[in-house]
């Protein structure tokens, strides 16, 4: 007797958001400065290198994602998420962030438990924040469990007003 076939696991539909402002498909409209990582930052700098270890931890940490960081990278990738491009394990001085998009300066990170009250991620945070970021941390369990979820708050996040930044030279 063959054996009885599996049914097949549904899904449900994946949800559709709008392109990002300006109507276009890809954020290429939104040329962001080179402060941001895109057009020849100086090693160091905001979206820089910051030197060979922290480039090799990078690639590292790109090689060997945890299983969160691979469910969010699945969906971030390839500008699958309304056109917004996004890098992950990315370098931003000093700093590793796990996914990044430079033209909205959001930022996602996937926390473990480890990650609870840590003072270096509010130190990590605070320096993120004064370079004009803004940060969206999610639970590990959060984004396994809930994907959608997880998707549908990157999305909204991804629409918050950028931030204002100080012109050179000027003080905040």
């Amino acid at each position: 007797m063959p054996p009885s076939p599996t049914p097949a696991r549904e899904q449900a539909p994946k949800p559709t958001y709008p392109p990002p402002q300006g109507g276009r498909n890809d954020n290429a409209a939104q040329s962001p400065s080179p402060l941001a990582g895109e057009g020849g930052a100086h090693a160091g700098g905001v979206g820089g290198r910051g030197g060979d270890a922290l480039l090799d931890r990078a690639k590292h940490m790109r090689a060997n994602p945890t299983e969160a960081e691979r469910r969010l990278w699945s969906l971030l990738r390839g500008k699958r998420l309304a056109g917004y491009k996004f890098k992950r394990q990315q370098a931003i001085g000093s700093y590793i962030v796990d996914f990044v998009n430079f033209a909205r300066r959001l930022i996602v990170e996937a926390d473990g438990s480890q990650h609870a009250g840590s003072a270096y991620d509010i130190k990590r945070d605070a320096w993120l924040k004064a370079q004009g970021f803004n940060v969206l941390r999610l639970w590990n369990n959060d984004i396994l469990a809930e994907t959608a979820v997880a998707e549908e708050a990157i999305w909204h996040a991804l629409q918050a007003p950028l931030p204002v930044l100080p012109r050179l030279g000027e003080r905040p």
